[in-house]
């Protein structure tokens, strides 16, 4: 596990003001709990796919084992990230603001989202500019080696709902306009004030992914939640060898609301810093999001309007980050009224 050997200048930066966007809140303290998250062995080919399934269906996320991702990949772009993070805020402010790109520090987005937090944001579809060339190698080795993973993750996918062809979810994430973003997430401790308070910051607030899928790696910090189905929250215990994915909004209308994307939210709490990388598979901004006719069963309608990757996208920048970002796209069902009976009553 790599820590900060001290907290990062983000304590240092200069408080939020009232008028701004309002600041972190604080929230009792939450220990990492002993809730079961479903876990899928991605080396058993046989049983997988039907977990995979249940899963995204229960929970909308799942953590992965034997992914095959090499143990070195995962904690050499980590340190790189921590190299990072450990600048003087002067000079990680030289990559700032992001545009949505680049280094962010406390606000999230441009419409009054704040978390105590730093990040760093890349658009790996293009060419996104690196504070180092050891950051861009490490980043680059590490998106090589997960977006084999998710194209195994989404055709066994395909194979446990028993849709043709197996590459019908895989190939909307993988051909070269496919719109791929990378995060890199630093949560400092607590400040002072709040350790051994029982208390915790809102480190990154609650909310859905509108990609298909994201692809989540920590280090043995906890801090990140996931809310269940009926609305209780549940803290997922970190294993840095591991991965977790998140069903995204994209994945839950191409299956017209079988699969749920899952609502999220970190903490950041106690004495340790939490270190974070992100995948997100998105599709090429002109590809049309809909349900797929392979999983309608007969008489289902469809719950979406039909609408394109850059039109949500563009849509998603304009929410905050609890807002449902479908509500745009969903299809209001009208409920009839028998009129012969309302005339006989008047």
């Amino acid at each position: 596990m790599v820590v900060l050997a001290k907290p990062s200048s983000i304590t240092q930066s200069s408080p939020l003001k009232p008028q701004k966007p309002t600041t972190p809140t604080v929230l009792a303290y939450s220990t990492c709990s002993s809730f079961i998250i479903p876990t899928i062995d991605l080396s058993d080919p046989i049983s997988s796919p039907s977990s995979i399934v249940k899963a995204c269906e229960n929970l909308g996320f799942f953590k992965l084992t034997n992914h095959g991702i090499p143990s070195s990949l995962m904690s050499t772009l980590e340190s790189e990230a921590v190299n990072f993070f450990s600048l003087p805020q002067s000079h990680k402010d030289i990559n700032c603001p992001p545009s949505p790109f680049g280094y962010g520090n406390k606000k999230i987005g441009s419409n009054g989202d704040v978390g105590w937090l730093e990040y760093l944001l890349f658009n790996i579809s293009s060419s996104s500019s690196f504070p180092s060339s050891s950051l861009r190698y490490a980043l680059n080795e590490y998106t090589k080696a997960v977006r084999k993973v998710v194209k195994e993750v989404l055709e066994m996918m395909a194979d446990g709902l028993r849709i043709k062809p197996r590459d019908v979810f895989s190939k909307l994430v993988m051909n070269e306009e496919s719109d791929t973003m990378f995060r890199l997430n630093h949560y400092p401790p607590c400040p002072p004030l709040l350790q051994g308070l029982n208390s915790s910051l809102t480190g990154f607030g609650e909310h859905t992914d509108p990609q298909v899928l994201s692809v989540l790696r920590s280090n043995n910090t906890c801090g990140f939640q996931i809310a269940l189905r009926d609305g209780s929250w549940v803290s997922v215990p970190p294993d840095q060898d591991s991965l977790f994915i998140n069903v995204g909004d994209s994945l839950q209308v191409l299956t017209n609301g079988r699969f749920k994307s899952v609502k999220h939210r970190v903490m950041a709490n106690g004495l340790r810093s939490r270190v974070s990388m992100i995948y997100f598979g998105g599709l090429s901004p002109r590809e049309r999001l809909a349900p797929l006719p392979q999983l309608m069963r007969e008489g289902e309608e469809s719950l979406y309007k039909e609408f394109t990757w850059f039109e949500f996208k563009t849509f998603a920048y304009k929410t905050r980050l609890a807002d449902n970002r479908l509500s745009l796209f969903e299809i209001e069902r009208k409920t009839t009224t028998n009129t012969s009976s309302v005339a006989s009553i008047v």
